[in-house]
């Protein structure tokens, strides 16, 4: 089997609303105008509500009802609308896959996004915004998986839950291919930059390329990490398994080990987006 054979299964893939789209795009315009954001995104009605019904949460403590994306967009400033829009936007591209738990799946997604974020702002050599857009897709290849080949998808998840292979080497073997590579040619599919999907693609090898790229290495240390909050992982040992190598090629300081606590309590406040 080879990765273009899912692709072909058109009516089974993801549908990413045109906003998404459209808003990854501009994010490496440094020059794009507040109007531009909140016009595209007020075009989506399902998005817009999911945005607003978030924003007058208790979480942002506004100090009024915001009833327009307009004023979504000024109050809270175009980093955190985006954020919200693009995880809006994905979350709601499936409705239901047979074989995973997609509100798990989902906020599994938003806590690396939120992770890889924060590993962002504390290196010169990543953007934030694209660290939180590469977190929500990263594992999007197994969705695109289990919707197109759901009995495959069914055999290599028993595969890894009785321990018989970890899931790169059941993906190789059953498949040809990991489902890394499986999202990084979804998001070739969608023309998302094509540092997204390399970052996809290699972040749980980093250096399996010659000179290792910063994004997929600070994904994968926001993935080390999520596995640590998942497993509840006693903090000294979350310091002592910290990838050195990883974090050191993703431009980060010696010093970050001693603030993961501060990752380790980041709030989930986008799974409002799943209700």
């Amino acid at each position: 089997m080879q990765v273009q054979d899912l692709l072909k299964k058109t009516d089974k893939l993801p549908n990413v609303p045109d906003v998404v789209r459209e808003l990854i795009q501009l994010l490496s315009d440094p020059n794009v105008k507040y109007s531009d954001i909140s016009e595209r995104v007020a075009r989506d009605q399902t998005i817009s509500l999911k945005v607003l019904r978030v924003v007058n949460s208790a979480y942002f403590g506004l100090s009024r009802k915001i009833s327009s994306i307009d004023e979504a967009t000024v109050l809270l400033g175009m980093d955190k609308l985006k954020t919200l829009v693009i995880a809006s936007g994905f979350s709601n591209s499936v409705t239901k896959v047979d074989g995973i738990n997609l509100t798990e799946f989902w906020q599994d997604s938003f806590r690396v996004a939120e992770l890889s974020q924060w590993f962002a702002k504390r290196t010169p050599l990543v953007e934030a915004d694209e660290a939180f857009t590469v977190g929500i897709v990263h594992n999007i290849g197994r969705l695109l998986l289990h919707l197109t080949e759901p009995e495959i998808a069914q055999d290599i998840q028993t595969l890894v839950s009785n321990r018989k292979a970890g899931r790169v080497k059941a993906e190789l073997d059953l498949l040809g291919f990991t489902s890394q590579d499986a999202g990084k040619a979804l998001m070739d599919l969608w023309k998302f930059p094509s540092t997204i999907g390399d970052a996809v693609k290699f972040h749980k090898r980093p250096f399996s390329d010659d000179e290792p790229q910063a994004l997929p290495c600070i994904l994968n240390l926001a993935c080390y990490l999520n596995a640590c909050i998942r497993n509840d992982r006693d903090y000294d040992l979350v310091r002592e398994g910290f990838p050195a190598a990883v974090a050191k090629a993703a431009g980060l300081s010696e010093g970050i080990v001693y603030e993961l606590d501060d990752a380790l309590i980041i709030g989930d406040e986008l799974r409002l987006l799943l209700d």
